[in-house]
Order: C-alpha cells, then sequence, then structure tokens
C-alpha cells in the first residue's frame, strides 16, 4: 500500500502528502480555526499565497497551532504584479513580514507572467541560495513554461503545483514532471461546486472502502504520487480529507477514475490568463 505521507523533493527536502489550502480564507478567525483543527488532524502543511490577502492569519495560526515550527511546512507565492528579480525580492520580504518566518519551506512563482517568469525564478534562484528557503517551485505551468524555464535555470524546480482532478489529469504534464524529478501539487484537487463529489462512480469507489467520494479522490491524488491541498474550514471535512492512509485503491478503481478525465478546468488556462 501507498501510505507514505511525506514525499522527498528533488532537493532531498520532506514534502507531507497533504496539506491545507487556504485559498479565499478572509477571515482571520476561520483561517485561524482551520489551521488549529487540521493540525489537530495530522496535517503538517499550509499552503497560502500573497494574493490570498491571509499570510498574517496563517502566521499567527502557525504560531499558536500547538505543534513547533519545525514540524510545519508553509508554502507561499509571489503574485503576477510582482514579478521580476528585484520586485519578487521585495514581495518575498512583505511575505515573511507577513508569516512571521525566518525561513520559508516552498515559495512558487503563482502564475506563468510572460516575460518576467525567468527574471522571477533568477530571484528565487538566490532566495534559496541564501538559505531564506528550502524548496523553490512553480505553479500553473504547461509543459512548454518548464521547457522555457529549464534552459537558463540553474535549479530544476522542486514543484509544480497545478489544477488537477478526476476531470483534470495533466497525464502528459506528470510524465514529463516525474522525468523532470518536479513534484506535481494538485489544487482544487475535489474540483468545485461539488460535481465530483455527487458522482455515482466515484461515490461507488469510495463505499466499497467504507470511505466518501472525496476520500476516494484524494487517495487516487496519493497513488499517483500526487502532493494534494484539499480546501476547506470546516474541522469535519477537514479531519476527513486527512483519512485517506489507511486504504488502497485497486488497479481497476485508479483506472475508472483516470477514465474520468475531459481535459476541464474549473480555473483559468496558464496560456490564457489576464491577472
Amino acid at each position: 500500500m501507498i501510505s507514505n505521507t511525506f514525499t522527498i523533493l528533488n532537493n532531498g527536502v520532506e514534502m507531507p502528502r497533504l496539506g491545507l489550502g487556504v485559498w479565499k480564507v478572509t477571515d482571520d478567525k476561520v483561517l485561524i480555526d482551520a489551521v488549529h483543527a487540521a493540525v489537530k488532524a495530522g496535517y503538517r502543511s499550509i499552503d497560502t499565497a500573497a494574493i490570498y490577502g491571509n499570510e498574517a492569519a496563517v502566521g499567527e495560526a502557525i504560531r499558536t497551532c500547538g505543534v513547533g515550527r519545525g514540524e510545519l511546512f508553509v508554502t507561499s507565492k509571489v503574485w503576477n504584479s510582482e514579478q521580476g528579480y528585484d520586485s519578487t525580492l521585495r514581495a518575498f520580504e512583505t511575505s515573511m513580514d507577513k508569516l512571521g518566518l525566518e525561513v520559508l519551506d516552498l515559495y512558487l512563482i503563482h502564475w506563468p507572467v510572460k516575460g518576467k517568469y525567468k527574471d522571477t525564478w533568477r530571484a528565487l534562484e538566490k532566495l534559496y541560495a541564501d538559505g531564506r528557503v528550502r524548496a523553490i517551485g512553480v505553479s500553473n505551468f504547461h509543459v512548454h513554461h518548464l521547457e522555457d524555464l529549464l534552459q537558463d535555470a540553474k535549479v530544476v524546480p522542486a514543484v509544480d503545483q497545478v489544477e488537477l482532478h478526476p476531470r483534470l489529469t495533466q497525464q502528459p504534464l506528470r510524465e514529463y514532471a516525474q522525468a523532470k524529478g518536479i513534484q506535481i501539487e494538485a489544487w482544487s484537487p475535489l474540483m468545485q461546486g461539488g460535481e465530483l463529489l455527487d458522482h455515482p462512480l466515484l461515490a461507488k469507489i469510495g463505499a466499497a472502502h467504507g470511505k466518501s467520494a472525496a476520500q476516494a479522490i484524494l487517495r487516487w491524488d496519493i497513488q499517483h504520487g500526487l502532493v494534494t491541498i484539499p480546501k476547506s474550514v470546516t474541522p469535519s471535512r477537514i479531519e476527513a480529507n486527512a483519512a485517506i492512509f489507511d486504504f488502497e485503491l485497486t488497479p481497476e478503481e485508479m483506472a475508472s477514475i483516470d477514465a474520468l478525465n475531459e481535459n476541464r478546468r474549473v480555473g483559468a488556462d496558464p496560456d490564457n490568463f489576464n491577472f
């Protein structure tokens, strides 16, 4: 059974396979309570970003969650308007001030802003070389973005965080990333709007293991070697989303979930975004 709760990134850093996403959580108390519930449920990874506007609350939650900083893996991201070499370095310091951290576990380029992401990557490489970040990576990068970046990069991205769920399985990207030693991380793993959570096939697969459709999807992520960061502020759901390491989907169940792919996005296409 693939039940390991950590993956080893290409630089040897351990990253939890399950994390809590906090996108759109702007109420400080709700966010702090959610992080506390997640830590209590066994999560050790929190994923935020400058654009989310909640880094300060994440920092407060980290300081008050009851486990030491060394046990937690914290991710943030540089926003599009701050991309470029010098501006990324400034944006990083702003994020760190809000988080109240000396060292960040993972820093990502949020979107591949044309004409800027290579300079942004140079800034991330400097932060990494200076020991301010334990690992650096990208988010929402297609294969061609990664190919372009790698032409000049001194450091291979440790992670590419992308929209990924049974309707968008990202198979070509996953194969490319695996060949390059880049860990794929799934945002919006349960899609949005509950479409997948009501899907009869996923409900049936979950029920066969005494689990929900959501747990079946997150287990599918784990068995594909992905890192997954479902978002929730509801303690019962946060706890349920963590209960994915005590069962295993069969090869037939994995294949049937794979077959739900429609290459359908709920978020923006990284080749066509205007923010």
